[in-house]
């Protein structure tokens, strides 16, 4: 007895090309690309022996602190983010929170950064902007490799020179 096959019909509707993998419901491509594991078996090169995860924190903070380097940026995160985090610096033992202000979104290959800043009062706004998005970009494929496809920034505030807190204002009671 012989059993005979018919091909399965195919899906005329959407037209199959190279560029087929564009995400049905937007119509673009992904913004992350194919997973790419490591090899395994004692004949692959050591480099190539396993596979390397990246955590969404270690782009939060390679991006804080590159974001945090350029003059011009006063503070990252937006207003009740600020105000937590300076009470959080003022506690002892507390440590600065290098991720104030960043959101990142990890694939494996790929990822996009969104910055909240704060700006000082009298420096171009773009010129700022820009400074970051360059630094940002460059740090963060720099030490994880991964390739940045946005960086987003929102500037929240403008640091305007009177509002400096000074400890003295309210005067020491001891010396």
């Amino acid at each position: 007895m012989t059993t005979q096959t018919t091909p399965a019909a195919k899906d005329l509707s959407t037209p199959q090309t190279a560029l087929a993998a564009k995400d049905a419901q937007t119509g673009r491509q992904p913004r992350t690309t194919a997973v790419s594991g490591g090899a395994t078996g004692a004949d692959q090169p050591a480099p190539d022996r396993g596979r390397t995860s990246i955590a969404d924190v270690v782009v939060v903070k390679v991006a804080g602190i590159a974001a945090r380097e350029i003059p011009g940026v006063h503070d990252m995160g937006g207003g009740l983010s600020r105000t937590i985090g300076a009470v959080r610096d003022r506690v002892p033992g507390g440590r600065a929170n290098v991720g104030r202000g960043v959101k990142v979104e990890v694939g494996e290959r790929q990822t996009a950064v969104d910055l909240d800043l704060v700006v000082e009062y009298g420096v171009s706004v773009m010129d700022v902007a820009r400074d970051v998005r360059e630094n940002v970009i460059d740090a963060v494929e720099r030490i994880t490799g991964l390739e940045v496809v946005e960086v987003n920034i929102t500037v929240n505030d403008v640091h305007l020179p009177d509002e400096d807190e000074t400890e003295n204002s309210t005067g020491s009671r001891v010396e």
